[in-house]
């Protein structure tokens, strides 16, 4: 009895540290939702008012809408690139037939761990020299650098669970290496694809030092507007274009994290 009590406690414990912690990481996330309905100039508690005057501004024709579209436009390139990369970066990892594996799994997600600053500069000596500053071919080339490794990891994880017996089962009835690929390997990695483009769309879409380094005024994404704007003056346009952001990334986490259960539940049917 009086271990099932120290086990409850211990339990307890645990519960309120955890929801503590939850707390201070979302509590000044959902501090700034109301400032950007606020009615006024500044960002103040209280409210002098409601209002959806800010959500407008950001929404409409101008800098705000140019920006979005370009980090949208740019986002999306560097997405597709970074999943056909990854991904068969990702089947060549888990084949385990290539000889120095680790060495080239750790220069494939080098780009996670150097900081951006270095890799901001050194792209900005390297696109220099090939005229790619100032262009959306080159920020499309970075962000895919940046975004590459978050579809190696998530898409390595998602193979750990395929048997590649199916693989040299389909190879020894016939199939060559790409149909084999394609009608077998990746409709069955296929959500493990999806979760890591997702996390390359957002880290694309979030990316704001390599963009400083590399982007001239005709590429001007959302982060880089954010940053001038705070930079220049706040005004609660740029709350009302975090919680737009926020919206985003939260359907991102949902998403994947259900694309993550959907692989989960088809390998365990299979």
């Amino acid at each position: 009895m009086k271990h099932r009590n120290h086990v409850l406690i211990g339990q307890l414990i645990h519960y309120f540290f955890g929801i503590l912690m939850v707390l201070f990481l979302i509590t000044p996330l959902i501090a700034i939702i109301p400032l950007s309905f606020s009615s006024g100039s500044f960002l103040s508690y209280p409210l002098p008012g409601l209002s959806l005057r800010w959500y407008q501004e950001v929404f409409s024709s101008g800098p705000w809408l140019d920006s979005l579209q370009n980090s949208i436009f740019v986002g999306l390139f560097s997405t597709v690139l970074a999943t056909v990369l990854g991904t068969f970066a990702a089947f060549a990892m888990a084949r385990r037939n290539i000889s120095a594996q680790r060495s080239i799994l750790g220069f494939l997600i080098a780009p996670m761990i150097v900081p951006p600053v270095i890799t901001g500069l050194g792209m900005y000596f390297l696109f220099g020299q090939l005229g790619l500053t100032a262009s959306f071919k080159g920020l499309v080339i970075a962000h895919t650098v940046l975004a590459t490794p978050f579809v190696v990891i998530t898409v390595t994880a998602n193979l750990q669970n395929f048997d590649m017996k199916l693989f040299r089962a389909a190879s020894s009835l016939g199939a060559s290496p790409v149909r084999a690929f394609f009608t077998i390997v990746l409709p069955l990695i296929m959500p493990g694809i999806m979760s890591g483009a997702l996390f390359a769309f957002v880290t694309s879409f979030d990316e704001i030092v390599v963009t400083l380094f590399l982007g001239g005024p005709a590429q001007r994404t959302l982060p880089r507007q954010m940053f001038d704007g705070i930079r220049d003056s706040i005004d609660p346009s740029i709350i009302a274009m975090s919680v737009f952001l926020m919206l985003i990334a939260l359907l991102t986490l949902i998403t994947s994290a259900w694309l993550n259960q959907r692989s989960k539940n088809k390998y365990m049917t299979e």
